[in-house]
């Protein structure tokens, strides 16, 4: 068996473990990347091999890169490369690219980007903020307060809470939560309006 039939049996281990740490179910799965469910389920038995029209949108849909994906190993580059994720006009940078854990991300919001209404969320996990550049306000629970440059935050994101720009100019802060946190900040789609 070569190194090339060696990784890619290895795939659907990991691809089961992905799913798993984050806590995602294979329908939701299959929604997110087109494949379906008994495929998916397949892939993740390892009863059938990735095809890269298959390792795309799964590496996509975990936030991970296809190397991780398929653990190609290593190029000693320690560099991170930055792919940005833009949702209602926040920016998401990450800063780590290790599956599950903790991760670390500077976000860039735009003015405007929240709403004029506070609409208080709650997931679970932790989170840690840190702002560089511009004015954060944050609601937490009972708690209003607007956040400067080099100020620091921590919570329990099981009280209600959110966040928005003060003034006419984006806010720069790092944040680090877990993978409950990633799936609230990155993967939560806006609620669609019905129409009759």
């Amino acid at each position: 068996m070569d190194d090339i039939d060696q990784a890619l049996d290895a795939v659907g281990p990991r691809l089961r473990a992905l799913r798993r740490d984050r806590e995602t179910t294979l329908s939701a799965l299959s929604e997110a990347t087109g494949i379906s469910v008994s495929t998916l389920s397949r892939l993740e038995s390892g009863a059938r091999r990735p095809t890269l029209e298959q390792l795309l949108p799964l590496a996509r849909a975990h936030g991970v890169t296809l190397d991780e994906l398929v653990d190609a190993p290593a190029t000693g580059d320690p560099r991170i490369h930055l792919r940005p994720t833009i949702r209602n006009g926040m920016t998401m940078l990450p800063l780590t690219r290790r599956a599950g854990g903790l991760q670390a991300y500077k976000l860039v919001l735009a003015p405007g980007a929240r709403g004029d209404v506070p609409e208080l969320k709650t997931h679970e996990g932790y989170e840690w903020l840190y702002i560089l550049n511009g004015r954060l306000r944050v609601i937490l629970g009972e708690h209003d307060v607007i956040m400067e440059p080099g100020e620091a935050a921590e919570f329990d994101t099981r009280v209600p809470h959110w966040f928005g720009v003060v003034g006419d100019q984006p806010v720069e802060f790092l944040s680090l939560f877990g993978s409950q946190g990633e799936r609230m900040h990155l993967r939560a789609r806006p609620k669609r309006k019905e129409t009759s």
